[in-house]
């Protein structure tokens, strides 16, 4: 029943924060809704096969992109991608290939710790860690770069949802 409130909060703080977007963007919120869902169905695969396979973090990471590699490969030729990167004219430019090669470099570490928090902890915890990552993401951003009028609406919709997931982790830890 815990779970169910704590959901619902969730669902809730979303309606709430979104309440006042009067450019209702349908293919913009059915992409973000996709997205969750395989990120849920991504972060528990990872849990699951890590506990039952006995693998690490790094070889989790190197199975799955052993096996996502040609997909993300054919992908890329038949949008286009491939040949659109290989005729970028700055393909070769030191300042690109520094900037690429520090992006990947993140990116690595944050796959890793994605991958070792997952492993370690839960799907779950790692999904509170992405809505803390979140809150400290929108907080600086206001902070920072501003132009985003302050809206007590949004700003208690987005509250109700990381009440919600805060309660959700609660629940679960304790019914443990």
């Amino acid at each position: 029943m815990h779970d169910v409130v704590s959901v619902g909060l969730i669902i809730l703080g979303a309606f709430v924060a979104g309440a006042r977007d009067l450019s209702f963007d349908f293919y913009g919120y059915a992409v973000v809704f996709l997205a969750n869902i395989a990120t849920a169905i991504y972060l528990a695969t990872i849990a699951r096969i890590g506990k039952s396979s006995g693998l690490n973090s790094f070889g989790l990471m190197w199975c799955n992109g052993v096996i996502c590699g040609p997909f993300l490969f054919f992908w890329t030729l038949i949008r286009g991608d491939l040949k659109m990167t290989i005729h970028f004219p700055y393909l070769f430019s030191p300042g690109f290939l520094i900037v690429l090669l520090l992006s990947c470099t993140l990116a690595f570490f944050l796959n890793y710790s994605i991958f070792l928090n997952t492993t370690l902890n839960s799907a779950l915890t790692q999904t509170i860690c992405g809505n803390l990552k979140d809150l400290f993401t929108i907080g600086l951003g206001w902070i920072l770069f501003g132009g985003l009028p302050f809206d007590i609406v949004n700003v208690t919709g987005q509250s109700l949802g990381f009440l919600g997931s805060g309660l959700y982790a609660y629940y679960k830890l304790v019914g443990k």
